[in-house]
């Protein structure tokens, strides 16, 4: 009972912290956009525009109130969920984003689980023998995957697998000559709902290289992390005792070492989910993947305020969201972490 009412208390307090860090970015990022250089009347009218023109935009957007009203203005909005509209089209910001959103989910999501996969697999192998070839081929996969450029390593699987091959597409998100599903904005669920396996395969086919290089490009955190976590377990005491009593080393890894050794992988993992949605940016704009990240560049070049300020408030609610209930999941399931 006193360790459910010690969690129920972190809980709280991280559920407590969560909206003061997100005014503190949504304050930072106001200030950012207000004192980088341009303006985003000149992006929609262009420099050669007169300045009555110029002025009477600038009071229809409101952008000729003082920095502090529009601050205030900002925040009273957001208070009540209200993104405001695209200075281009007045298209509102919650429509940009739940169009965008879900094609960055959906990267994320199949990026995540490829990661995960080759990670942990990469981590293990080495396991049986440390410091021999295959962990030290394992700890040079992770350190080169890390330090690969995205947008470097996103051309080159494009030119190898695209281009030279022919075997997938270059970029896109769905086959131009295909209607596109249009239930929940993921393509692969709206496909297998409506058993639609035409659009399932055109979907997958252009997934396929972004998802995978996004994957390889994570890979080598999960299965460093994994290595290193791995060995300290394997030399802790219980597991010497473990060995003591005659069990298969198989075992020991397996059902006693991995499973403590994992927690970290998941803090990582959903970490990385977290910032994949705001993080993708490279790999979106190289193979021109209809994401969230490459919505914000394109706001970002027109200086939409409210679009940007919008994309970046969604992004941070969910980073932090995901970051807290990763957090109460690990203080659930291991009672060593302190809190």
């Amino acid at each position: 009972m006193g360790r459910l009412k010690t969690l129920l208390i972190y809980s709280a307090s991280r559920l407590c912290i969560a909206p003061l860090m997100l005014w503190i970015i949504s304050t930072l990022v106001f200030i950012l956009l207000r004192i980088a250089p341009g303006d985003p009347v000149d992006a929609i009218l262009g420099n050669r525009a007169d300045l009555i023109a110029k002025d009477a935009l600038r009071e229809q957007l409101g952008l000729n109130k003082t920095l502090i009203e529009q601050y205030f203005i900002y925040i009273i909005n957001l208070f009540h969920g209200d993104l405001g509209e695209a200075l281009i089209n007045k298209e509102p910001v919650v429509e940009i984003i739940q169009k965008a959103l879900p094609a960055t989910i959906e990267l994320s999501l199949c990026a995540l689980i490829i990661a995960g996969l080759i990670g942990i697999s990469i981590g293990l192998s080495g396991i049986a023998k440390p410091e021999g070839k295959t962990d030290l081929a394992g700890r040079l996969y992770g350190i080169t995957t890390y330090a690969l450029p995205p947008f470097w390593a996103a051309m080159i699987i494009q030119f190898i697998f695209a281009v030279y091959l022919g075997w997938l597409p270059i970029g896109g998100r769905f086959p131009p000559y295909l209607v596109q599903p249009e239930q929940t904005g993921y393509f692969i669920l709206d496909s297998l709902m409506s058993r639609d396996w035409v659009n399932l395969q055109g979907a997958l086919r252009h997934l396929i290289l972004p998802a995978i290089t996004l994957g390889i490009l994570l890979s080598g955190i999960f299965s460093r992390s994994l290595r290193l976590n791995l060995s300290k377990e394997l030399k802790a005491g219980h597991i010497e005792a473990t060995r003591s009593r005659g069990i298969n080393e198989t075992r020991v890894v397996l059902a006693h070492a991995l499973p403590n050794s994992l927690l970290p992988v998941l803090t990582i993992a959903g970490i990385t989910i977290a910032s994949l949605i705001g993080g993708a940016l490279l790999i979106e704009l190289t193979f021109s993947w209809p994401g969230i990240a490459m919505r914000l560049q394109e706001a970002i070049n027109q200086r939409d305020y409210p679009v940007v300020q919008g994309i970046v408030v969604v992004i941070a609610s969910l980073v932090v969201l995901i970051s807290i209930v990763v957090d109460i999941i690990v203080a659930c399931i291991d009672p060593r972490v302190q809190y």
